[in-house]
């Protein structure tokens, strides 16, 4: 007799719950950093809403899910610094194992189509953490860049510091 319970309370919380949805979140954390540090960080989602403003290194949770049906969540993560480019990074969520697995074994029809969807808890974020190195926009040697640029003698490459000129100073 108890056994016959503990099935029905198992097979009851299984159409109830998919696979995703027990042993996942709804959010997950997105670590970014860059080089150089103390870089601006701006994240937008799909609907080009600010999400996060802040500097690196940072550890953002992000959401998986839209709240809509297999609604996925996607993000651009814009990293720069002064005297540096830009960079650009994509995060899209994609279907983890435990939801394509997991609900073949365990979680059946229900948890494919009805609860899992809904709640994002399906989806993992790529990727997981952003390492960002921000290319060198100081004075360049190259005669592609004309002009004179004043910037601190820390952020030029230690590459180009040995064609920097003396112009003495202001009398």
């Amino acid at each position: 007799m108890k056994k016959i319970i503990a099935l029905a309370m198992l097979s009851s919380s299984a159409l109830l719950t998919g696979c995703a949805s027990i042993v996942g979140d709804e959010q997950q954390n997105i670590a970014i950093t860059s080089s150089p540090s103390h870089a601006h960080v701006i994240i937008t989602d799909e609907s080009a809403k600010d999400i996060f403003e802040g500097d690196t290194p940072t550890t953002v949770s992000l959401e998986k899910s839209t709240g809509h049906y297999w609604g996925k969540k996607s993000y651009k993560v814009v990293i720069s610094k002064a005297g540096f480019t830009s960079r650009t990074v994509e995060i899209t969520a994609h279907a983890n194992g435990w939801y394509l697995a997991g609900n073949l074994v365990f979680g059946g029809l229900i948890g494919w189509f009805v609860v899992d969807p809904f709640n994002g808890k399906m989806y993992t974020l790529s990727p997981d953490h952003i390492d960002a190195t921000l290319g060198e926009n100081v004075s360049r040697v190259d005669g592609k860049t004309s002009g004179m640029h004043i910037v601190l003698l820390q952020d030029v490459p230690s590459k180009q510091r040995q064609h920097l000129k003396y112009i003495g100073t202001a009398s």
